[in-house]
């Protein structure tokens, strides 16, 4: 039972190409703003607390992005594949007879 509501939560995952790559443009954006978070506690900031707090604030910005863009191009990229090469949708709609 757990296993088929898995499938049909990727099978439905799979079907919104717009929403996978939303996901995958969010996560690149967290982690750029990360990136620019940790560029500036190291060359804008003078060395302190204040630069050691912003620079793990963007530490966590790109792991959360890096966590959230590795889904969507996994969703873009290998779901799709999976869902053109599944046969469960073939066996549930067969094609019509003429």
């Amino acid at each position: 039972m757990r296993v088929d509501a898995i499938k049909a939560r990727l099978r439905q995952r799979a079907q919104d190409p717009r929403g996978n790559l939303r996901t995958l443009l969010s996560g690149a954006f967290l982690f750029f703003s990360g990136l620019g978070g940790i560029m500036m506690a190291q060359y804008g900031l003078s060395s302190g607390l204040k630069a050691e707090l912003l620079a793990l604030a963007g530490l966590i910005l790109m792991v959360a992005g890096s966590i959230l863009a590795l889904l969507g191009y996994l969703s873009l990229s290998l779901l799709r594949i999976w869902h053109l090469l599944d046969n469960d949708d073939e066996q549930r709609n067969p094609p019509p007879r003429h």
